[in-house]
This record gives C-alpha cells, sequence and structure tokens, in this order.
C-alpha cells in the first residue's frame, strides 16, 4: 500500500495547537490568571489556576537552569520529529489521529517553553481535596489521549491478517 500524506494527523495537530494556544491565551490574557496564586472556580470540582510548569509529565525533569530549559526544548523537538516520521509511515488512521494528537500536543508545549521558559497549565481537576491529576493544559490532554489510543491499539486491538490470494485462483490467471 502507498503512503501518502498523513492529511488525518496532521489536521488534527494543526487543530490541537491551535486550540492550546488559545485557550493559553484565553486564560492568561481575557481572564486574567496570568500570576502565580490566580485561579478562578468554574464548577465546584473544576477551576483555571496559573501554574508554570518547568518540567515534563508529572513534573519530571524540571529546567530550573537555561541549559535544562533548551535542552527539554531539543528533547521535545526530537520527540515531535519522531512522532511526525512515524505519522507519515503510518498505514492506520486511527493511529495517525492519535499520533496527530501527541505533535499537536507537543507543538503547543514547545512554543511555551520557547516564548515563556516553561508551560502554561490551567486546568484543575479536583473532586474536594482530591485531585487526579496536576494542573494540565489542552496539549497535556491531547497527548495522553493520543498515547493511550496508541497503547490501546496495540495491545488490544488485532488488525485482521490481509488475505493472501488462493493458490488457484492465481493459477487460474496465469493460464
Amino acid at each position: 500500500m502507498k503512503r501518502g500524506v498523513p492529511a488525518v494527523g496532521l489536521a488534527v495537530a494543526v487543530a490541537v495547537f491551535l486550540l492550546d494556544q488559545l485557550t493559553k491565551w484565553l486564560v492568561t490574557g481575557p481572564l486574567g490568571i496570568n500570576f502565580l496564586g490566580a485561579s478562578r472556580e468554574i464548577v465546584s470540582f473544576f477551576d483555571l489556576r496559573f501554574v508554570q510548569n518547568m518540567g515534563v509529565s508529572l513534573g519530571l525533569l524540571r529546567a530550573e537552569s537555561e541549559l535544562a530549559r533548551w535542552g527539554l526544548v531539543v528533547m521535545t523537538a526530537a520527540i515531535a520529529g519522531a512522532v511526525t516520521f512515524w505519522m507519515w509511515r503510518e498505514e492506520k488512521a486511527a493511529d495517525k489521529l492519535a499520533l496527530g494528537l501527541v505533535l499537536g500536543g507537543a507543538l503547543g508545549n514547545i512554543v511555551d517553553r520557547v516564548r515563556f521558559g516553561y508551560v502554561v497549565d490551567f486546568a484543575d481537576l479536583h473532586f474536594g481535596e482530591w485531585r487526579p491529576f496536576l494542573v494540565f493544559n489542552v496539549a497535556d490532554a491531547a497527548i495522553t489521549i493520543g498515547v493511550l489510543i496508541l497503547l490501546v491499539r496495540a495491545l488490544l486491538i488485532r488488525d485482521k491478517p490481509a488475505a493472501k490470494p488462493d493458490k488457484m485462483a492465481s493459477e487460474n490467471v496465469n493460464a
């Protein structure tokens, strides 16, 4: 099967990137939630809360120096490049979509780290004092969902093997 431009994956990546940057702008701009400690309750279990994420997933690999900051930019850009390469070679539309989620999220967080030196997180889901997630953003959610789709598809969904042509049928065609 010939591979073409991964239009679905690229469209998803662009949509995620734009939605991520738009929501970050809305929260930190018009809503004014742009300094440490700033928050706004939306509903009893969800707040908008400004957080400067200096690390990557779960606050790991904190970039507390300029060298570390740019190291994270290079590392995440390399991952985004690998995801793009994989998406270009991928044949299954569902996997292209999942890779588009990961790519769009990675690009959104890379832009933050380049512009600000940290990633803007703002979504705070909580039930009383219990928080099932750290404060996150659209990019983080897209990356998580994309990775989960890839894992579920890799571990639980088996594609049917292509049917092998019947030897007798192929001999009849050649006769």
